[in-house]
């Protein structure tokens, strides 16, 4: 039995949160006061700041802490030395290898192995539907709360155009109809599909496998499924192992963008951005947290279990590279392994909570930025296009770019506009990838909740 002090925080917790908290406060103002031209001193505090968090995280180690910290380390040396920091991107790159090397055999094997070994045959088809309502709703909801926030700021308003951006549209590939998006979910040649890193398209490979697995004698069954039990552990061990280079990889990856960028490209355009950022907030608040409270799922276990997945890829923009800890951290959340394989994989084509906040809200600027005034009826019209236009770009390369510009043309808008926010779109894109990264997360969590499992 536990002890009545244990609901106390420990002194190593208190002083881990003093200190990190009176580090966020110094590196803040150290960015302020560089924004101000007073470039040394800003960095001086900067500085001070890494040092606090650095000996926060001596009294109280986790992977979350050694990723922020690198992550601070990461924009400094972006700052400071831009010409260093240009030449660690290869350690990103690096990671998203090792991170995209795992993906496919992590997915095959955990769904196998959750079909096939528990006896999921009738779940299968009622968790789907659950989950395609489910991204639809949450995201439908993310798109309203993007127009309304990008229609009250006004962020596009008076927006000037740089000297040189025409109105071509770049060039990029076409959007697929939905009888398109039909046949891409079902590889010809998986092979290929694993190559070319088609997660959704190794997801229903994998299911249909399991499937055919489970319906099998036992005495087939057996020797194959155990090799493939012993698979998932390998590669849900090779996780453990292959993140430990997370933090060197999340710091190296901003170190680049800042480096490549700097802060000062945030000025312009920072309307902008802060709207994005308070309508995440809003959106995790009004959406988010009332879904959570709803199905009884603890706020607290949630946050700890997605938070360093949420992290990876807000540093490293890339959905990919937060999927196989996303996975393992929502096993230990109490979500069955062949739930977390199949809803996660498949949300990052249907629920991509972040983007679809993105796109109405970039929509409306460009709107904004060309003078032209959207009517409620345009404004619906909008939504719709928007709805049924990022359901059909699975595995379409800058598919965000590529519903952006399809909506701004049905809607008959310029793409002049979008492509002054592609300026400034990795600065968004951060927190863009750590929502959807979010979104999905608690999308297993809520979809195994509702199958009756007991979460911690």
């Amino acid at each position: 039995m536990s002890d009545w002090t244990d609901s106390f925080p420990r002194p190593s917790v208190r002083i881990t949160s003093i200190l990190s908290l009176i580090g966020l406060l110094i590196w803040l103002t150290g960015v302020i006061v560089g924004l101000l031209h007073h470039v040394e001193s800003g960095a001086a505090l900067r500085s001070v700041a890494i040092v606090l968090f650095a000996a926060a995280i001596l009294y109280r180690s986790s992977l979350m802490r050694w990723t922020f910290l690198a992550m601070l380390a990461g924009i400094e040396l972006g700052l400071d030395a831009p010409h260093i920091a240009m030449q660690t991107h290869f350690l990103g790159e690096l990671f998203l290898r090792l991170i995209r090397m795992i993906i496919a055999p992590l997915i095959f094997a955990s769904i196998t192995t959750g079909i096939a070994a528990h006896g999921q045959l009738r779940s299968i088809g009622r968790v789907a539907i659950k989950a395609l309502v489910y991204f639809e709703v949450v995201t439908t909801l993310g798109l309203v709360i993007g127009t309304v926030a990008m229609t009250l700021s006004g962020a596009g308003w008076g927006v000037a155009l740089p000297v040189g951006i025409s109105d071509a549209t770049p060039t990029v590939q076409a959007v697929h109809t939905w009888q398109q998006a039909v046949v891409n979910l079902f590889p010809e040649n998986i092979s290929q599909a694993i190559a070319q890193n088609q997660i959704l398209q190794v997801a229903a490979f994998s299911l249909l496998f399991g499937v055919a697995l489970a319906m099998l004698s036992q005495q087939k069954r057996d020797p194959l499924l155990g090799v493939l039990q012993s698979l998932a552990d390998t590669m849900f061990q090779l996780t453990r192992i292959i993140m430990v280079l997370a933090p060197l990889a999340a710091g190296a990856a901003l170190a680049y963008t800042v480096g490549s960028m700097g802060l000062g490209t945030l000025l312009p355009l920072v309307k902008l951005v802060l709207t994005y950022y308070a309508a995440l907030t809003v959106f995790i608040l009004l959406v988010l947290v009332p879904i959570l409270l709803f199905f009884r799922i603890s706020i607290r276990g949630f946050i700890a279990a997605a938070s360093e997945p949420a992290a990876i890829g807000f540093a490293t923009t890339t959905s990919e590279a937060a999927l196989p800890l996303a996975m393992e951290r929502m096993v230990d959340f109490g979500v069955p392994r062949w739930i977390v394989s199949f809803v996660i994989p498949v949300g990052y084509s249907f629920n991509m909570d972040g983007a679809s906040i993105y796109l109405s809200m970039a929509a409306v600027f460009t709107a904004q930025a060309a003078g032209i005034h959207l009517s409620l009826g345009q404004q619906i019209a909008m939504l719709a296009t928007l709805i049924l236009a990022s359901k059909g770009v699975a595995g379409v390369p800058r598919a965000v770019l590529v519903v952006l510009l399809a909506t701004a043309s049905a809607i008959h808008l310029p793409s002049a506009p979008i492509l002054l926010i592609l300026g400034i779109d990795a600065l968004m894109d951060m927190g863009r990838t750590m929502m959807n990264v979010v979104g999905n997360c608690m999308a297993s969590a809520v979809i195994a909740r509702s199958e009756g499992c007991i979460l911690d």
